[in-house]
């Protein structure tokens, strides 16, 4: 029984373990997919993050900028401009506000872009700057997708110091729509074969030590 001899604060405290124990019996895949599905559009920018900022019929204002640990854009010209952890609406109000100081009225577009590295058993490896909102399948796909003896069902995605395997084939799961973020590793394993993994190194090595006894029984 709650130590509490106040029938309200016993209410009180019964919804509040309810609602601890719902939040810790949700499984990991499923805040995984919950936080997968959150829109682009209230992502905060991070540092790694690359923005395009298009600022129309000035090209000199233009181009493609990182985001330092500092939360600062990685340029003379906007490094008093903060945009760590704010929303794409919010980082493009504050360039604007301060693009008011260089020209009039003028019109901007920011485009985010992710830095991720895709590399393994895919056609194009390689650092790619990505759109927000670009899934983990649409990162492989921009590497021109895997390759002929790549395993989609063991997909090896570093973040961070976290590793996670994930099956791009498996539809009712869908991890494969998992949004992306900047300093994402993303690495597609070689399908296996014996012939080449076990069988031809070990004729090798059988082959080497027959070829040192026939020596040695010279």
């Amino acid at each position: 029984m709650l130590p509490f001899a106040d029938p309200a604060r016993r209410l009180a405290v019964w919804a509040a373990l309810s609602v601890m124990l719902g939040a810790a019996a949700i499984p990991a895949s499923a805040q995984d997919t919950a936080a997968a599905n959150v829109p682009p559009a209230v992502q905060s920018l991070r540092p790694g993050d690359v923005v395009r900022i298009t600022v129309w019929r000035q090209p000199e204002l233009s181009g493609e900028f990182r985001i330092t640990a500092d939360g600062a854009i990685a340029h003379p010209l906007y490094q008093s401009v903060d945009v760590k952890n704010v929303t794409l609406a919010e980082a493009t109000s504050r360039i604007r506000q301060y693009l008011t100081q260089l020209t009039n009225d003028p019109q901007v577009v920011i485009e985010p872009l992710l830095s991720v590295a895709v590399g393994g058993e895919v056609r194009q490896p390689g650092l790619y700057n990505l759109p927000l909102g670009t899934t983990l399948s649409q990162a492989v796909a921009q590497a021109g997708g895997g390759s002929d003896e790549s395993v989609l069902k063991r997909v090896r995605l570093i973040r961070g110091a976290r590793q996670v395997i994930i099956d791009l084939t498996d539809t009712k799961e869908n991890r494969g729509a998992m949004p992306v973020r900047s300093g994402d590793q993303i690495f597609l394993e070689r399908r296996g074969n014996a012939f080449r993994d076990i069988i031809g190194p070990m004729a090798s090595i059988l082959g080497a030590a027959a070829a040192i006894i026939s020596v040695s029984r010279k």
